[in-house]
């Protein structure tokens, strides 16, 4: 009898704290998309409406804000210098983390155990702590405001990517990676032919994840890109914010334009990111 009534109160506990994290999660979208609604908004207003309509329905609708950031402040140069860096990254990134997590998922070798346990170790401390030697090493290799030195540093960054990496190969089936050597294939066949087919939904999510944050990264541009002809989309929204009242209706549009791309991604492959995820959880 007791234990009913413990079953009842732990069931009525669980669907508790399941309502109000669903209640705050619903709570948070729908102050997300007022506030992406808002900027997007925002961006079709001239400045005197911005004053006396921040948070209203545009009276109507101009592209003059587009016109002044494209136009006149070479802002497709800026989105141009994101793409190069965001693709250039993210493309490294996975071949190196996917391969390395290939071999701590499937090889056994001396260290193998530390090296897992530095992958883990990288995921406690942020790449900030390491910014003066990063400056130090990109300085004396003359790699300082150029994309492909700071494409080096994003490139790095492997902690995360790798340790996903590692779970998602664990779960892969054995039989399949023994056949196909069996058949002749060697390591790098087995791995290019075999792996990297199945790979792709944590392939997917690792890129997708790394575009995000590379996309929306500030302070890593802002410390080794300073040059004018290098800058980043997010170094093009802050050099408004110097004069906020003069530029704050370009602020809205360039905004716009940054966000245009996430939107999308996230829209178009949203499912591919929880796949990858979950995709470790496969067993033989």
């Amino acid at each position: 009898m007791r234990q009913k009534r413990a079953g009842k109160i732990e069931g009525f506990g669980g669907k508790t704290v399941k309502n109000v994290i669903s209640a705050v999660l619903v709570a948070y979208t729908f102050l997300a998309i007022y506030l992406i609604g808002s900027t997007i908004l925002n961006s079709f207003k001239t400045k005197s409406e911005l004053i006396q309509n921040t948070m209203g329905w545009p009276s109507s609708f101009t592209l003059d804000n587009f016109k002044q950031v494209i136009l006149e402040d070479r802002f497709l140069g800026y989105l141009l210098n994101s793409v190069i860096l965001v693709a250039a990254s993210v493309a490294v990134l996975c071949i190196v983390a996917s391969m390395l997590g290939y071999a701590l998922a499937h090889y056994q070798f001396r260290g193998k155990g530390l090296l897992e346990n530095y992958f883990l170790l990288g995921l406690m401390f942020p790449i900030q702590l390491g910014i003066l030697p990063l400056f130090v090493m990109l300085t004396k290799l003359h790699l300082t405001n150029t994309l492909p030195g700071l494409v080096m540093i994003y490139a790095a960054n492997l902690s995360f990517s790798t340790v996903l990496f590692t779970n998602f190969f664990r779960g892969l089936p054995v039989s399949v990676l023994e056949s196909a050597r069996i058949d002749g294939a060697n390591d790098f066949q087995v791995y290019l032919k075999i792996v990297t087919p199945i790979s792709k939904p944590v392939i997917s999510t690792v890129a997708l994840i790394s575009f995000i944050q590379i996309w929306n990264d500030f302070f890593l541009p802002l410390v080794f890109l300073t040059k004018t002809r290098v800058k980043t989309l997010t170094l093009a929204v802050y050099s408004y914010s110097a004069n906020f009242l003069a530029n704050w209706n370009k602020i809205f549009a360039a905004i716009t334009i940054a966000l245009i791309p996430i939107i999308i991604i996230y829209f178009l492959f949203s499912e591919q990111i929880v796949e990858g995820l979950t995709g470790g959880a496969v067993k033989e």
